[in-house]
């Protein structure tokens, strides 16, 4: 006889101890203010890295969601992209006529130059999340092509995309959906990596910024004053959000596609909780904001703002909600990935509760935390509560 488990989802009213996790205004992490360039984040929103291409600008590691910072490279890298566990970081030093292609594989603490050409302004950066998929795009200054790599940066080669002026890109989980916009032009849409590519129905605007779900499907993408749009079908077509229209650039999304966040340049940041139906202003220095990254979860946001800014922090608690599939004699009981240190427990009468000792695994296509019980009673209950 199957085996019936209740789930039961209690939402944790403590914060763990982080000094930001409670507020629901952005706050200054203890970062330096530099002329940051480019911020990215493990799935978790634990490991960050921010990087500036301005003398005496450097490359900022966090290992504890923006609590502590440390230096740790000789490189002035412009552009940097990261894989779900943070471990595995490409980035690309700067701009000119001389641009390598660096690779990370113990989370920035070394780095080695990849094969990728020297010789192409590299400006966009985009990572499937377990880090062997690579795309990277040429500048909106010059135009150049769209190349790509399937194992970690080791070697490259050159895409079908058209030759043009590339200012953002984005991946889906797998990397094999890509969403990459143009400076003044349109979207291309690629569902194998790259092998071929679509020009999206989309407008030919001023597009700033793309973002994408973890499955490709949902993306969002900014068009400066001309508003912010999203796309439900992997990037075939668009539609104008009710965001308003006052010059949008940085964009982020989570896992699901459902919490964005925009930042303006000289304005504030917004968010969403809905895939973009509606907006919120968030309180927000009024800035030049250039880069944001999101948790898999979109509780956990980091910002960075031009001209010797610095890097903010928004965290909200996270609420994550369990899947239950049947499996042989079991069940496999799944969430995105928290931002937020969570645990699984256990009870046979909602009185008495035991963590379960069994660690879940990250599935890198969805980014869900997965872990596969055989419940030996008739009946039983699950919970997520921070430790």
């Amino acid at each position: 006889m199957m085996k019936t488990i209740r789930i039961l989802l209690l939402i944790a009213a403590a914060c763990s101890g982080l000094n930001f996790a409670c507020a629901q205004t952005w706050t200054q992490t203890s970062a330096p203010n530099k002329n940051w360039n480019c911020v990215a984040s493990s799935a978790d929103g634990a490991k960050l890295i921010v990087v500036g291409t301005v003398y005496p600008n450097e490359t900022c590691i966090s290992t504890n969601s923006g609590l502590a910072w440390i230096s740790n490279s000789p490189y002035l890298f412009g552009v940097v992209a990261s894989s779900a566990d943070g471990t595995k970081l490409v980035a690309v030093t700067g701009t000119g006529n001389v641009s390598p292609i660096y690779v990370s594989a113990d989370s920035g603490n070394t780095w080695i130059q990849t094969t990728a050409p020297t010789n192409i302004e590299w400006y966009c950066l985009a990572s499937s999340a377990d880090g062997t998929k690579i795309i990277a795009a040429g500048s909106p200054y010059n135009p150049g092509p769209i190349y790509a790599s399937t194992n970690s940066g080791s070697t490259w080669m050159a895409t079908s995309a058209p030759l043009t002026n590339w200012v953002s890109i984005a991946c889906s989980a797998d990397g094999n959906k890509l969403a990459a916009v143009i400076a003044g032009g349109g979207i291309y849409h690629s569902t194998d990596f790259g092998v071929t590519w679509t020009l999206a129905n989309a407008p030919n605007t001023n597009w700033l910024g793309v973002a994408s779900s973890v499955d490709g499907i949902k993306l969002v993408a900014t068009a400066g004053s001309g508003g912010i749009y999203a796309s439900t079908d992997a990037g075939t077509n668009w539609t104008l959000t009710s965001a308003p229209k006052i010059g949008w650039y940085p964009v982020a999304s989570s896992a699901d596609g459902t919490k964005l966040a925009a930042g303006s340049l000289g304005g504030s940041i917004y968010t969403s909780t809905n895939s973009g139906i509606t907006w919120e202003q968030n309180s927000t220095p009024n800035a030049d904001w250039i880069s944001i990254a999101s948790s898999a979860d979109g509780n956990r946001l980091i910002a960075i703002f031009y001209s010797g800014g610095g890097v903010y922090a928004f965290q909200t608690m996270p609420s994550p909600q369990i899947n239950i599939t049947p499996t042989y004699s079991g069940f496999k009981f799944s969430w995105i990935i928290p931002s937020t240190n969570f645990v699984m427990q256990q009870s046979s009468d909602l009185a008495s509760w035991s963590s379960v000792t069994n660690t879940p695994v990250l599935n890198l296509t969805n980014l869900q935390n997965e872990l596969t019980l055989f419940p030996t009673n008739s009946s039983g209950f699950y919970r997520l509560t921070t430790p």
